[in-house]
């Protein structure tokens, strides 16, 4: 049932994106988007990495998405309906890049048994697992080890939160 109910989510994730690089209207390609990353949290969650199947849904499915809504809004894309860099050589490299993304994913589903770490990085993971937590696995390395680049991408957000302002308040 479970493998069943993986590879429904996992086709509902790739047509979502499919939606999503289809689309011309930023609007409608915002709301595939969403349903791409509730198809990924729902895989995440049968995986039985639930933290961060509830973190997907709230962080990119909630707030990154209500920004770029906010800034697709706010720059009033979506009007004017130009023509845009989709031509046919596009899209043949498109098509391209996702047949050797299904190549490399195929390779993946062969090579199933081997894990990516080997044995001692699986030992090593349950250790911290039962000794943190899924939780502090996470957030214990991204609060001490990791708090520079998470401070750089926080402050990366802020200025492109300004940068759409500005350039929303160019148009007025």
């Amino acid at each position: 049932m479970l493998t069943i109910l993986f590879f429904f989510f996992a086709a509902c994730a790739g047509g979502s994106a499919l939606m999503v690089v289809t689309r011309r209207n930023p609007v409608a390609c915002a709301i595939w988007l969403i349903g791409t990353f509730f198809s990924l949290a729902a895989i995440y969650t049968l995986l039985g990495a639930t933290f961060i199947g509830i973190i997907q849904i709230l962080v990119y499915a909630g707030a990154i998405m209500v920004l770029f809504l906010f800034v697709i809004m706010l720059l009033n894309l979506g009007n004017d309906y130009e023509a845009d860099i989709r031509g046919p050589v596009w899209m043949m490299f498109a098509g391209g890049t996702v047949l050797v993304m299904m190549g490399l994913l195929a390779r993946v589903y062969v090579e199933q048994g081997t894990a990516p770490l080997g044995e001692a990085g699986r030992a090593s993971l349950a250790a911290q697992t039962a000794q943190h937590g899924s939780v502090g696995l996470i957030g214990i390395p991204m609060y001490q080890q990791y708090v520079v680049p998470l401070q750089a991408t926080a402050i990366l957000l802020l200025i492109a939160c300004v940068g759409a302002v500005v350039l929303a308040k160019r148009k007025v």
